[in-house]
């Protein structure tokens, strides 16, 4: 089945989502659920630069090409592509976002696999603020 894309509300779900996680206190749940809401904190963060990227001009590769394209790749790969590959009105903008080290380190879709005490609550902080300034940044 097909699905349609919304990219700036799914930006905007996952990051709900995330607070929501965050503010459950339900015994023995909550450093569990921190956990989550670290890794919906990378996708909304991801979703918001993807939105960018929209607006900017920018439009997915061909299917043979999505080893290349940024559109189809998590960070830290998505801040790599864009370092030679951003274009279009809003390419300086998002070349300043990939040359951030600190923009979401440490975050990495291998984390879904790993044990609970594996992050750090100081990631997930900071990758709340990140995801919170992008979901901004992506209406300007």
């Amino acid at each position: 089945m097909a699905f349609g894309k919304d990219v700036a509300g799914s930006a905007r779900r996952h990051f709900k989502a995330a607070v929501d996680l965050c503010a459950t206190t339900e015994a023995g749940a909550k450093r569990g659920n921190l956990a989550v809401a670290g890794y919906l904190f990378g996708l909304s963060g991801e979703l918001a630069v993807k939105e960018i990227m929209r607006d900017s001009g920018m439009t997915p590769l061909p299917a043979e090409q999505r080893r290349d394209d940024p559109f189809y790749h998590h960070f830290p790969t998505l801040k790599t592509l864009l370092l030679d590959g951003a274009k279009g009105r809003r390419a300086r903008e998002l070349r300043k976002l990939a040359e951030q080290a600190q923009l979401f380190q440490y975050w990495d879709t291998e984390m879904r696999y790993a044990p609970t005490a594996d992050i750090k609550d100081e990631w997930i902080t900071a990758w709340r603020e990140s995801a919170k300034q992008l979901i901004e940044q992506m209406t300007v």
